[in-house]
């Protein structure tokens, strides 16, 4: 089955991404349909998905609508249980949908101070007590997933939707950072350096901005490559 996959701008668009990886990485034959998130046009152009309304949407073979990320992952992984979208093993499977859904519900202040842009590197960005919490939870969750671990450098082992769900995460601990501990830079660096994310990554540079949204008023330097 093809599905069709509405995102908005790749080197902005956090949610896009994430949908975009459950796809691409478990060989899911889709096409991609880009909407005017930063042009203005995606109201309209996403009207025909009502009542969707945000990026990324799924439309299935038959026609059905799904939003919102957890959803859209979890009809995928329905639909194509040979390709182990979620972990095997039981006690990994239910910890993967765990930090995934808390991925979904928290981290504001990430979100919110650190706008996914897969630009340039800000140096020197400021960290507060809200944010460093953010960091603390997400390497205590990148710890817990570490103990159902099999073979492989994703956090349990093999790449699941918790990597899909964690990638803009990663995006900007690096693109702003961010003050982590080694293994999980290195975590961050995977990702990063995965051929999918730089596929996305690539694709995204074709458009330029300007001015750019995200200027955060800080020196940067070049995206690691």
């Amino acid at each position: 089955m093809t599905y069709d996959l509405y995102i908005g701008d790749r080197t902005f668009s956090s949610w896009s991404l994430r949908g975009w990886l459950m796809l691409e990485k478990f060989g899911l034959d889709f096409n991609t349909h880009l909407v005017g998130l930063y042009a203005g046009t995606m109201a309209d152009e996403m009207a025909h998905l009502a009542p969707a309304k945000l990026v990324p949407t799924l439309r299935l073979a038959d026609g059905t609508v799904v939003g919102e990320s957890l959803a859209m992952a979890e009809t995928l992984a329905e639909q194509n249980p040979d390709a182990h979208m979620w972990p095997k093993d039981a006690a990994a499977r239910a910890t993967a949908r765990w930090i995934s859904a808390e991925m979904a519900s928290s981290f504001g202040a990430i979100r919110g101070q650190c706008p996914m842009q897969l630009q340039h590197v800000n140096v020197g960005f400021a960290v507060d007590a809200a944010l460093q919490s953010d960091l603390d939870r997400i390497e205590v969750l990148w710890a817990h997933a570490s103990r159902f671990k099999s073979d492989g450098p994703w956090l349990f082992g093999a790449y699941s939707i918790a990597d899909a769900m964690f990638a803009p995460v990663a995006a900007r601990i690096v693109g702003y950072d961010l003050p982590v501990s080694d293994a999980a830079r290195n975590y961050c660096m995977t990702v990063l350096n995965d051929s999918a994310f730089k596929a996305w990554r690539a694709l995204g540079q074709e458009v330029t901005y300007d001015p750019f949204p995200y200027d955060m008023g800080v020196p940067t330097k070049d995206w690691p490559v």
